[in-house]
C-alpha cells in the first residue's frame, strides 16, 4: 500500500494536501485538528450572545481520534505510532493537553515534540497534531 488519499467521514483537508500520506512503510498522517465533517469543531462552542468556549481537552481528545481514523483507513492504529507534533496555539493549554494526551500514551508511546504558535487555521483552534506511524508487517508492501 502506498500513496495519498483523503479518508472519507473526515473534515476535508483546508488545501491540496492528503489527510495521510503513505511510503516506505509509513504512514504520515498531515496535521489533524478537531473540525468535524461538518465543519463545526469539536470542543468550540458559542452561546447565544456570541460569547466563545473553548476547551482544550475536549480538542485534544477530538484531534487523537481524529488521527485514529486516519490511521485505521490505512491498517494502521495509535499503537503504530512513531512521532507526533503537537502545536498548541498557547501553552497555557499544555497541562489540558497533556492530561488527555496521557489517556491514550505512556512512556512506551511515540516520540514527541509540543511547540507554540501564533495561530492555526481557524481561530477557535486551540491545537493541531501531524504524526507518524510504522505501518504493521502485514500492511507493509
Amino acid at each position: 500500500m502506498s500513496g495519498a488519499r483523503t479518508v472519507p467521514g473526515k473534515a476535508a483537508p483546508r488545501g491540496r494536501f492528503p489527510h495521510v500520506k503513505v511510503a516506505g512503510g509509513f504512514a504520515f498522517v498531515s496535521g489533524t485538528s478537531s473540525r468535524r465533517p461538518d465543519n463545526t469543531i469539536a470542543g468550540a462552542e458559542a452561546d447565544p450572545m456570541g460569547t466563545t468556549s473553548l476547551d482544550i481537552r475536549a480538542q485534544t481528545r477530538a484531534v487523537i481520534e481524529n488521527i485514529r481514523d486516519i490511521l485505521r483507513a490505512v491498517g494502521a492504529d495509535l499503537s503504530d505510532l512513531v512521532q507526533v507534533t503537537a502545536y498548541l496555539v498557547n501553552m497555557n493549554d499544555f497541562g489540558g493537553y497533556n492530561e488527555v494526551y496521557a489517556e491514550y500514551f505512556d512512556e512506551a508511546g511515540p516520540a514527541r515534540t509540543t511547540v507554540a504558535v501564533h495561530q492555526l487555521p481557524h481561530p477557535h483552534l486551540l491545537i493541531e497534531i501531524q504524526a507518524v506511524a510504522l505501518l504493521p508487517e502485514g500492511v507493509r508492501k
